[in-house]
């Protein structure tokens, strides 16, 4: 039997799911939580080099963030081999919800995700979702899963390489581990991918001072220095978030400030948070860690600020690189929808944020993924 540690802190959802995940396939293991234990984040550091959890430790092998290719090479069991009545790309609000409407319309369902929650992750407090006033991203997510877990649905945390038609007009499900899964239908809801900066640097100080996940790093950088890139509603409420744990806090918006009034009136409060407008990072300094960025704003000479940590919250790009022809994508890489979620390929639906629908808010990728899965099985029934 190996010996796992999984290094975590509190509200990092990656975090959840690799104890999840673990859990699953009945594996003993340690946690750690390096957020609330500073010499525990300080071995964590020595032994895997990042300052981002998660950080798992199987033996002598150390695994850097939820690697679930890797954790299911080691630990996984694939899926039967047998034909679904459909199968679900992705397990954020669309997916999960998608799900649930599967399964009450008794459809043979099977979720395939590397993560649960999707973007809705992200965010450390939604505001706007009807039936809470407040409620944090993670665990509004963990209330979509548990609702999905009654039901008679399967869920295998495992990422997706393609999806092509077969022969026998099923569709076929390649995982990242090698599995081939079949299903008589297909739900897309596989979500976007954080953007990134585009400067030089950014893979050497990820997971080194630079992350894509402040719910999952930021209580690392406690009465730290940090910086956070982007102006709309995320960026502004990772700073208002940061400015709680971090000693301080930049905010580097390339135009001006776009979020909604709500944070804008929070943000004027704040007095540990400086904002630098018409500016973006143009470099990333560091030996080991990142400890100092270049900033450039529009109209003034170049300025040199010394942080522990940048964020990311600059914007998404679709999950679509998979699909390779499968379905018709507009310009932006969104997946081409009508108005039930059907997409240019018979059989295959799609919902969420990964979709050509402009408004992209959890109540609305929830309601398309019940419109999804509602065509998904009027199209089972009809092929029977």
């Amino acid at each position: 039997m190996s010996t796992v540690t999984v290094y975590s802190t509190k509200n990092c959802p990656y975090c959840r799911m690799a104890k999840a995940f673990l859990d699953k396939q009945g594996v003993p293991y340690t946690a750690i939580d390096v957020g609330a234990d500073r010499e525990a984040a300080k071995k964590m550091i020595e032994i895997s080099g990042q300052r981002g959890v998660p950080v798992i430790v199987v033996d002598d092998e150390v695994i850097v963030g939820f690697d679930s290719e890797r954790l299911n090479e080691l630990f996984g069991t694939p899926a039967e081999n047998e034909l679904y009545d459909t199968i679900i790309v992705g397990a954020g609000p669309a997916g999960l919800t998608a799900g649930v409407y599967c399964a009450r319309k008794l459809l043979k369902t099977l979720i395939v995700s590397e993560n649960i929650g999707g973007q809705a992750l992200e965010s450390w407090a939604i505001e706007n979702y009807m039936g809470y006033r407040m409620i944090a991203g993670e665990d509004l997510m963990k209330k979509f899963e548990e609702q999905a877990r009654t039901l008679d649905v399967r869920l295998e945390l495992v990422g997706v390489k393609g999806v092509r038609p077969a022969a026998d007009g099923s569709f076929e499900v390649t995982t990242a581990s090698g599995t081939l899964l079949k299903a008589k239908s297909v739900i897309l809801t596989q979500g976007k991918q954080p953007k990134m900066l585009g400067i030089p640097g950014e893979e050497k100080y990820l997971g080194r001072g630079l992350s894509i996940c402040s719910t999952c790093d930021g209580p690392l950088y406690k009465e730290k220095k940090v910086a956070v890139v982007g102006g709309g509603n995320s960026a502004v409420q990772t700073a208002i978030e940061m400015s709680g744990i971090a000693s301080s806090v930049s905010l580097i918006a390339r135009s001006t400030i776009k979020a909604d009034p709500v944070y804008l009136k929070k943000l004027e409060e704040i007095r540990n948070i400086t904002v630098h407008l018409h500016s973006q990072i143009a470099g990333l300094s560091g030996d080991q860690f990142l400890d100092r960025i270049t900033i450039k704003t529009e109209g003034q000479p170049d300025q040199s600020i010394a942080v522990d940590a940048v964020f990311i919250e600059i914007g998404w790009t679709p999950n679509t690189g998979f699909l390779e022809g499968l379905v018709t994508l507009n310009d932006r890489g969104e997946i081409v929808v009508d108005v039930d979620g059907k997409t240019s390929r018979p059989g295959v639906f799609a919902a969420g944020d990964v979709t050509s629908v402009k408004s992209k808010q959890i109540i609305i990728a929830a309601g398309e993924g019940a419109k999804a899965a509602l065509e998904a099985y009027e199209y089972v029934m009809k092929k029977e």
